[in-house]
């Protein structure tokens, strides 16, 4: 019997795991610490019983056949609200709330936010032609890296050359005339990626972000991201799949045709379910080009939900995703500041309250009393940022992001959290600099490296997208070429590459 060690137990070695079992080799998968990587559910405050999925939030790329091969039955559940953002019309307080389906209400907010009917047509004929492409990349996810030219051929529409030729800035600048309107679409390609929308990362990371089963939905796991994991490790144990924690892989040896693993475990194949740095490191090769993580994570439990300027029901403005600080020029802006080494004196952020979509990731004590979670995510804050004083600076970018948001609400947002028994309130800050120490995402890179578009250039080899320098080392992370997410895109790649290598199919 073929043996693979995986090393790291996030859920893509999971699922890369089941896949090879099923296939009937035989599994170790080493963890440094416990299971699940950053896509736990954890207990952030101890005095009360709320679990929050703490690095990662939503499921969106997980492929339908993923979920069908492997019987996943976690639930992921729709927000029937999109988006919402708040803004300042002529020295009013407004708001756009935009409905998973657009209806009058959503129409109504981009006429009176905009002042005309153009930027909702630009917007439906801009997402349309996004879908078109969504639904010609989607399946071709968990294949074999198509090459440029075939997978053009398949997207067949303009939309190709806005979405992968030109810089995404030409694209909304061309499409849309209204500043506040391009940032909200902007803010897809910007999400832990510390670029400016004229660079082409901005249109790689906007791809990953809408492409997802061909319709790019962000969905809630039920449960919580732990539930998701859990499922999956239990199905990996029922196959005789070994997970051992507080197991960190420390060598890898070529011996014979397969390697050694920390000097005790052999195996014909070894996949690295940790970033491709850290695999260099082990090996002693130079690693791959990197952008530095560059968001900011504050995780908070409210007693209520704050009222809005607007008047915007709550229950609706933080059911979807609240973007705030996030136009067009905002986010130019604070890339700039960004990169000459300041904190950006405005910050954009965007917030998710899970618990609207999710209530059961709370005891029904906390629910029936109205207590909410709520993260925060702000961008354009690198990890440099934070190296001299992290915990002076994330201080400060917390107080800037606090009092960014309370500009749009009646009820100051400390005046809503939790407080636990010692009198500290709820609220949880994690700078890049803390995400790599907790979860090894070098320099908090969330993507673990730069991404790179779902395709391969014509006249390369055939490849899966996660393979390495070293036979029969393969990526499974978020590091391998169409990773990133909770998407288990490269876990089932990298499985992939193991069989056909056995089986040549």
């Amino acid at each position: 019997m073929k043996k693979v060690v995986i090393g790291g137990c996030g859920h893509n070695a999971l699922i890369a795991a089941i896949y090879l079992a099923k296939a009937g080799l035989s599994v170790t998968i080493l963890e440094k610490g416990s299971i699940g990587g950053a896509t736990v559910s954890q207990k952030v405050f101890p005095d009360y019983e709320a679990k929050l999925s703490r690095y990662a939030y939503l499921i969106a790329l997980l492929p339908d056949k993923i979920v069908k091969d492997l019987n996943i039955k976690t639930k992921t559940l729709s927000r029937n609200v999109a988006s919402f953002t708040p803004t300042v019309i002529n020295g009013k307080d407004k708001g756009l709330l935009i409905n998973t389906k657009i209806g009058e209400k959503t129409k109504n907010d981009f006429k009176e936010i905009t002042g005309n009917d153009l930027e909702i047509k630009a917007w439906q004929s801009f997402y349309d032609d996004v879908y078109k492409f969504a639904q010609a990349v989607a399946p071709t996810m968990t294949e074999k890296l198509p090459t440029r030219s075939e997978l053009r051929a398949r997207v067949n529409h303009p939309i190709w050359e806005e979405l992968v030729e030109r810089p995404i800035g030409e694209s909304l600048n061309k499409r849309f005339e209204n500043d506040l309107i391009k940032g909200i679409v902007l803010t897809d390609g910007l999400i832990g990626t510390f670029a400016s929308s004229d660079e082409l990362q901005a249109n790689i990371c906007f791809i990953y972000h809408l492409i997802g089963n061909g319709i790019g939905e962000w969905k809630v796991p039920e449960g919580g991201m732990g539930a998701f994991v859990a499922e999956l490790t239990e199905k990996a144990k029922n196959l005789n799949v070994e997970i051992l924690e507080n197991s960190p892989v420390i060598s890898i040896v070529e011996e014979g045709s397969g390697w050694l693993i920390n000097n005790k475990f052999r195996c014909d194949y070894f996949l690295a379910n940790f970033a491709p740095q850290v695999l260099t490191k082990i090996m002693g090769t130079t690693a791959p080009k990197s952008l530095e993580g560059a968001q900011i994570k504050i995780n908070m439990l409210l007693n209520k939900l704050p009222r809005l300027k607007s008047g915007e029901d709550p229950k609706q403005a933080f059911a979807g995703t609240f973007h705030f600080d996030e136009s067009f020029s905002e986010f130019q802006t604070a890339f700039d500041e960004a990169k000459s080494g300041l904190i950006p004196s405005k910050i954009p952020a965007e917030m998710y309250c899970h618990t609207l979509t999710d209530p059961s990731i709370l005891s029904p004590e906390l629910s029936a009393a109205g207590f909410h979670t709520l993260t925060l995510f702000g961008m354009h804050l690198p990890a440099n940022l934070f190296e001299r004083d992290n915990k002076g600076a994330k201080e400060e970018v917390k107080k800037r992001l606090l009092m960014q948001l309370n500009r749009y609400l009646l009820d100051p947002i400390e005046e809503c959290l939790a407080v636990a028994k010692d009198g500290s309130l709820c609220i949880e800050v994690k700078s890049p600099i803390d995400i790599e120490e907790d979860v090894s995402l070098p320099r908090g890179n969330i993507f673990h490296k730069d991404l790179s578009m779902p395709f391969r250039e014509d006249g390369s080899e055939p490849s899966w997208g996660v393979e390495t320098e070293f036979k029969n080392i393969f990526l499974c992370g978020a590091g391998a070429i169409r990773g990133g997410g909770v998407s288990g895109i490269p876990g089932h790649n990298a499985a992939a590459a193991v069989i056909e290598s056995l089986t040549g199919k």
